[in-house]
């Protein structure tokens, strides 16, 4: 396999939203929700108190441009009151009274900055990771992006190939619908570009506005979990098939796994309100059965040295810190302490979806690697779908 991995570029939401702003919105706009009297303890368990979103909080809690009656129309709306026998002056009433009600946001005003944003993001990162890899716009052969929470047609693949000038006959490879699995799988990907043309330079660029799933009218708890648990980053790396300089990575494998029947435990519901992630509390357990696969690929192997191998870093995305807990449970007795170390620092400042593992593996490589050292990644996403991969510090 043997591909080489710059250092990623991870650019943070600028705007910084505490924990404790969140929790003040939902109380005051659920007071009454049978969750209600517990959710201080509901966040302090996510161990997050600040994230980073591209858009104020304000952004996401505004009512819409319209009103009330946005649906249906005043005439129509008239018209009803009349036939049921309202006098024209309680009619006029009425419908006063639902102008002057704000409508939530549609998905259009919704999605739509949360868009801009992400193109302007991805757009720094790429760049970012670029310098890093000490390359140019012109020696991109091929760019992977990936942006789960904004769709767009055309999408971030072209927004990118205009935004940094890339060359006619760049690849795009745009993968939109991985979520949390587009750190991983795009680099697997990658390595199977390089695989065939070792020449090829591959950017893989992710940008991912999650908080455009904060949706201030739900009042479940699942609901109020996702507000307190997503942040917004913009990610990029170059992947290339020879070692350079400026290479810290060297892939050497890729294994991935689908579980059937799994796909309605996680996912993304566009309404017209915008996105809503759903979650069904089965799907902790289910991604447990992916981290069981992934300990079984490893074993394999490396079966011929199952004394002495062992991950000497472990940068895994699987959802929550429910999973990072039986991770820990549940790898072999021999491996050493604090393999989750950067997963768990990574998630006190929230969940990242695709961009995550490259946020977890810029945090290893910032702390410094010994060349030689083994590293694992690993996602885990809605389908419930799982890549890892493994290779060796540089």
């Amino acid at each position: 396999m043997a591909a080489y991995l710059c250092p990623p570029a991870v650019i943070h939401g600028e705007h910084s939203v505490e924990t404790s702003q969140i929790v003040a919105e939902v109380r005051d706009r659920h007071p009454h929700a049978a969750w209600a009297p517990r959710i201080d303890g509901i966040a302090a368990s996510t161990g997050i108190e600040t994230r980073g979103w591209m858009l104020p909080l304000e952004t996401a809690v505004a009512p819409g441009n319209g009103n009330a009656l946005h649906a249906v129309g005043v005439g129509p709306a008239q018209e009803a009151l009349a036939r049921d026998g309202f006098a024209q002056q309680d009619v006029d009433r009425v419908i006063a009274a639902l102008e002057a009600i704000p409508a939530p946001q549609t998905v259009q005003e919704r999605t739509a900055p949360a868009w801009e944003a992400v193109q302007v993001y991805g757009e720094h990162a790429a760049r970012g990771a670029l310098q890093a890899a000490g390359l140019d716009v012109a020696d991109v052969d091929c760019l992977i992006t990936s942006h789960s929470t904004t769709p767009a047609l055309p999408g971030l693949d072209i927004a990118l190939t205009n935004k940094l000038a890339l060359r006619d006959d760049v690849i795009l490879l745009p993968a939109t619908q991985w979520a949390c699995i587009a750190g991983t799988r795009s680099l697997a990907l990658a390595a199977d570009l390089v695989a065939a043309d070792p020449d090829r330079v591959v950017l893989v660029v992710i940008a991912e506005a999650l908080s455009t799933t904060y949706q201030p009218a739900d009042d479940t708890i699942e609901s109020l979990i996702v507000r307190l648990l997503f942040a917004d980053t913009a990610v990029a790396a170059v992947v290339t098939g020879r070692p350079r300089r400026e290479s810290v990575l060297r892939l050497d494998s890729a294994w991935h796994h689908t579980l059937p029947g799994t796909q309605d435990l996680h996912r993304l519901e566009t309404r017209a309100d915008g996105n809503h992630f759903v979650m069904d509390r089965r799907g902790p357990r289910a991604v447990q059965e992916t981290v069981t696969a992934m300990w079984e690929w490893l074993r394999v192997r490396y079966q011929d040295d199952p004394d002495s191998w062992h991950p000497d870093v472990l940068l895994a995305h699987p959802g929550g810190t429910r999973v990072l807990e039986y991770m820990e449970q549940t790898m072999p007795d021999a491996w050493p302490s604090g393999l989750l170390d950067y997963s768990r620092d990574s998630y006190t400042s929230g969940n990242r979806g695709g961009a995550a593992v490259f946020d977890i593996l810029r945090r290893a490589h910032d702390a410094g690697q010994k060349p030689g050292s083994r590293a694992v990644l690993y996602a885990a996403a809605p389908g419930l779908t799982a890549t890892a991969l493994e290779g060796e510090w540089l």
